[in-house]
C-alpha cells in the first residue's frame, strides 16, 4: 500500500494544495503502516484522518500546542504531547518506549522524529496503549466505524470530522 499520484490527486481535490511537507509526512506515514503488513486500507484511512486532524494537517509531529509558560504549568509536565497523536503523561511514555526499545523516559522528545512517532502511532491504535480501544474494535473484516474509532485516541471530540478524513484518506488509497 503507498499513497500513488491518483491518490494525491484525490487528497488535493478534497483538502486542497498540499505542501511539499505534507506530502513528505504522508509518504513517511504510509510506509511505515505498509511496513507492518497487518493494517488494511481502512485501518490506515483512519490512522492518516488521526494524523490530519491531531497535527493541524502539517503531517509531522508537533509539540502539543500552547506557549512554554503554559506547558510547564501542565500536571503532565514534561511529558507533554509530542508527536503524530500526542503521547502524554509519563506512564504513557514509559509503556510505549518499553514496548518499542526505546528510553522514551529520558527523551521524550524522541517522539518528535518521524520514524518514532509513527511506530508509537501504529503500537498505540494496534494494541490499544492509548485509551484500552484498538483500532481492530472499530475498523476490521467485518465492519468501519470510523465514528466510534474516535475512541481510541480522543473519545469522541470531533469524531464525525476525522470520521469524514478517513473516507477520504481510504479512497486515495485505494487509487491505482
Amino acid at each position: 500500500m503507498l499513497m500513488t499520484e491518483e491518490g494525491f490527486k484525490v487528497l488535493r481535490e478534497n483538502f486542497g494544495k498540499l505542501s511539499q511537507s505534507q506530502v513528505d509526512g504522508i509518504n513517511s506515514i504510509v510506509t511505515a503502516i505498509h511496513a507492518d503488513k497487518n493494517i488494511s486500507h481502512a485501518q490506515a484511512g483512519y490512522m492518516l484522518a488521526t494524523v490530519w486532524h491531531e497535527t493541524a494537517k502539517t503531517m509531522q509531529p508537533v509539540i502539543e500546542y500552547g506557549s512554554e509558560k503554559y506547558l510547564k504549568s501542565k500536571q503532565y509536565y514534561p511529558y507533554i504531547g509530542y508527536g503524530y497523536v500526542q503521547l502524554t503523561w509519563l506512564a504513557n511514555y514509559k509503556r510505549m518506549g518499553d514496548y518499542l526499545g526505546i528510553d522514551l523516559v529520558k527523551t521524550p522528545k524522541l517522539a518528535l522524529q518521524p520514524e518514532i512517532a509513527a511506530k508509537i502511532m501504529i503500537a498505540g491504535m494496534k494494541k490499544g496503549m492509548f485509551t484500552g480501544k484498538k483500532l481492530s474494535d472499530y475498523i476490521n473484516q467485518s465492519k468501519k466505524d470510523y465514528v466510534n474509532a474516535r475512541r481510541i485516541i480522543n473519545g469522541t471530540d470531533k469524531a464525525e470530522l476525522v470520521a469524514g478524513y478517513a473516507d477520504t484518506f481510504e479512497y486515495a488509497l485505494r487509487r491505482p
